[in-house]
């Protein structure tokens, strides 16, 4: 690798490298938060490079981006990181966690979004997949303390493992029917008249369910609501945003390097995008357990994110970005408050939320309005990015996902209401407030602030996303 290829690499070198330190010299650190402080601050470098220092070169290798659409996601990423970092300090004290390998594996899987999000060939998906995948079966079973966390990393390592064959042979009935690795190469195999089509369509059908497991679409979601129960809060936060956009925004390069759909695959999408949607809300509506209706409610929002993908156009990608922007934000304030509300144990039944808007006020409001914008009410960006999504799907000729898409969207807001309705009840418990950290309180406030601003005033984002967008 030159010179030149590693300047470009510089974003991720940061994130890569400063985990590396961190490993080695702040192992063990329990109970210290400067390990944190560190973390978000190379993060926060990472971003800044990311977003401020032009490429030199527009591909590395043949195997990942370093353009605008790559360093934008890079930047995304790695400031989801740094949150999720500042966020986590009173959450590891509490715990008795040492905050030194937490961090560098948060760093670690940092530059494995950003590479996935950049990869441009087969064989550069399949290793930045794996690598920050490999990272996040060690944070969703950080503490060890928690029987639900063991069980969760295994639920996790399983369908992971299954998701890698698949992707693995995918890829090769591809570079068979193609010879090469190359994305656009690789998805002319596809189209009509192509010598081996029928080898590259089995392979692509295998890359498409690995896919649908790593997003946990139906009917492959059945890992996500019990990773998410037991999984740490914060890791939950950036395992719902940054794992699963990541693998959007792969997903994006690869159908982008296609004139059209082909035929056979439609079908098969469609039903993909109508099964998360209706069977997400459906298993939410039966939660009593926080985080667990939060997976199945990200189940549907995977199905709303496809169906702009399924559009086809400039105008569905630009969409389902959008919305992963506006998902993502709100996700990481969501658990960010969570994590705030965490004393010995996590508050995961409704129950645990009974009064909480008395003894905690603020943080029950900065909650109320983050469901209310993964509902999709104005004026949040969760509103704007249902539009988006919607509209472009009746431009398309997608009349059936956006009806059943608003349907949903309808029912969801009753099981996104019942935390709040029990907040605002009155309890009977005499327990303390926890306590927040200054942490936790700017990552929600920042949050929510983006949360109202990409609502109120989407233009900006939409042109930026537009203009990056393949």
């Amino acid at each position: 690798m030159t010179v030149t290829e590693l300047i470009a690499l510089l974003p991720l070198m940061i994130l890569a490298l400063g985990a590396t330190a961190l490993l080695l010299l702040a192992r063990g650190s329990v109970g210290r938060s400067w390990p944190l402080v560190v973390g978000a601050l190379v993060a926060l470098c990472a971003a800044l490079s990311a977003l401020l220092l032009p490429p030199c070169l527009m591909e590395v290798g043949g195997m990942y981006a370093a353009g605008p659409y790559a360093r934008f996601f890079i930047a995304l990423w790695s400031l989801a990181t740094a949150a999720t970092l500042i966020s986590s300090s009173a959450y590891l004290t509490r715990r008795q966690l040492p905050s030194g390998e937490y961090t560098a594996l948060l760093l670690f899987a940092a530059a494995g979004m950003g590479l996935l999000s950049s990869a441009v060939s087969l064989s550069g998906i399949f290793l930045a997949l794996e690598a920050f995948t490999l990272v996040f079966y060690v944070l969703i079973a950080f503490n060890k303390d928690c029987p639900l966390g063991a069980e969760a990393g295994l639920k996790y390592l399983v369908p992971g493992g299954v998701a890698a064959g698949l992707l693995a042979f995918g890829m090769a009935l591809l570079y068979a029917a193609s010879g090469s690795l190359q994305l656009p190469a690789a998805t002319a195999a596809l189209l009509s008249g192509a010598p081996m089509q029928s080898v590259a369509l089995a392979g692509m059908a295998l890359l498409l369910a690995a896919f649908a497991f790593k997003l946990s679409l139906a009917p492959f979601h059945f890992w996500t609501p019990d990773v998410y129960q037991g999984a740490p809060a914060p890791v939950t936060g950036l395992l719902a945003s940054g794992s699963k956009g990541a693998v959007i925004a792969a997903l994006l390069t690869l159908t982008a390097t296609l004139p059209a759909a082909p035929a056979i695959f439609e079908p098969v999408l469609i039903t993909l995008a109508l099964l998360s949607m209706v069977v997400g809300t459906l298993c939410a509506l039966a939660q009593s357990n926080v985080k667990r209706m939060l997976a199945y409610s990200s189940v549907v929002h995977m199905g709303f994110v496809l169906t702009g993908l399924l559009c086809w156009n400039h105008t569905g990608r630009t969409a389902a970005l959008f919305y992963l922007v506006g998902y993502s934000v709100i996700t990481l304030g969501i658990f960010a408050v969570i994590t705030s509300f965490s004393a010995d144990k996590e508050p995961q039944q409704l129950s645990d939320y009974r009064g909480l808007a008395r003894r905690q006020p603020l943080r029950a409001l900065a909650l109320t309005v983050l469901l209310l914008a993964l509902a999709g009410l104005p004026p949040t960006v969760g509103f704007m990015g249902k539009l988006a999504i919607f509209s472009a799907a009746l431009s398309a000729g997608y009349p059936l996902l956006a009806i059943i898409g608003i349907l949903v969207s309808v029912v969801s807001i009753y099981f996104y209401l019942q935390p709040v309705i029990q907040m605002y009840m009155p309890s009977s418990s005499s327990a303390e407030a926890v306590e927040g950290h200054a942490g936790e309180y700017t990552v929600i406030a920042l949050c929510l602030v983006l949360t109202l601003a990409f609502g109120l005033f989407p233009g900006p984002l939409l042109e930026l996303i537009a203009r990056l967008t393949p």
